[in-house]
């Protein structure tokens, strides 16, 4: 029977079935697998279903030497943890779970959005500490967001999910900025520099991919651009953002407030982003709903399925 590494527990639907198909080992951790890990299980799965940071480098191809892995079913759209050109030269496929992700990343991205412009965590944490005294006309006054202008950084699938809940829902205007020309079915400007985005948006949505060609694309110079009352919103990888740069905008207050839900060096979150008030902070909550993880786990494990039966990989990265 094959074999096939599943690196942390996905939902038990989608378990049971894949027991029933291959013969599974489960690693028993929530943590990331080690170096160590990613060599051994090269050299004697046949299949391995990884997530975020499964470190699949290039060394760790390179030390496995007689490689018996055929794939990596990643569990997630994202795989910049995965060397995909080293997997490639080893012989490895790649594939990631696009679609199930969009509308469930989108959704964060909304309550991110809301949730920093108007001050709701800040004002829970004020009810839960006891310190609300009541109602008044200038009390905790946010950025209304209904008619304000959106700034999308990357128009790939989550991208325009976003575009389309910030246009129909909420009246605003949407100007982009994407590395290729991309025509989508909302009303929206695409402009030529990522800085024009930055200085005509109230709201600034990040949702590129990982990888070395987006990280820190959100240095000091760009969050530099951004309107002082502008705030800005992360739900893509945590490094696609200098996050020193970004505490240190948010100290010298030239940034209104952000609202994160993933990290430079996830899971540290640093000291000072936590003190801030004019942040909000999420464990990563992206596609954190059953019905959406069930969907992922289903869409890697029809990666594995089709290898092991020969046939043509669905989700090929």
């Amino acid at each position: 029977m094959t074999k096939l590494l599943i690196s942390r527990a996905i939902p038990e639907s989608v378990m049971a079935q894949a027991r029933g198909l291959f013969d599974v080992t489960l690693r028993p951790t929530t943590q990331p697998m080690t170096h160590d890990e990613c060599v051994r299980a090269l050299r004697e799965q046949d299949i391995i279903l990884p997530t975020l940071g499964d470190a699949f480098t290039a060394s760790a191809f390179s030390e496995a030497g007689q490689i018996r892995c055929k794939l990596l079913a990643n569990f997630g759209v994202g795989y910049n943890h995965i060397d995909a050109s080293a997997a490639a030269n080893a012989g490895v496929a790649v594939t990631n779970t696009p679609g199930a992700v969009t509308d469930a990343t989108a959704d964060i991205a909304m309550t991110l959005m809301l949730s920093t412009a108007r001050r709701a965590s800040e004002g829970e944490r004020l009810v839960r500490a006891g310190k609300w005294q009541g109602w008044h006309p200038i009390q905790m006054l946010g950025l209304h967001v209904s008619g304000k202008t959106v700034g999308i950084v990357g128009m790939g699938r989550i991208g325009q999910a976003i575009a389309r809940r910030c246009h129909f829902g909420f009246g605003m205007d949407v100007v982009y900025f994407n590395r290729s020309q991309k025509t989508i079915d909302v009303p929206a400007q695409q402009l030529e520099g990522l800085n024009d985005v930055m200085q005509q948006s109230d709201v600034v949505i990040v949702a590129v991919p990982g990888g070395a060609a987006t990280h820190h694309i959100i240095n000091a110079e760009v969050i530099g651009a951004m309107q002082s009352h502008a705030i800005l919103v992360n739900i893509s990888r945590g490094d696609v953002i200098d996050e020193a740069a970004l505490i240190s905008a948010l100290q010298a207050k030239t940034l209104a407030g952000a609202g994160l839900d993933v990290y430079e060096f996830e899971p540290q979150v640093p000291d000072a982003l936590i003190a801030m008030e004019n942040v909000v902070l999420l464990p990563h909550l992206g596609t954190a709903a059953l019905e959406v993880r069930e969907a992922m786990g289903q869409m890697a494990l029809d990666n594995c399925i089709a290898l092991a039966a020969g046939k043509e990989l669905p989700n090929l990265v």
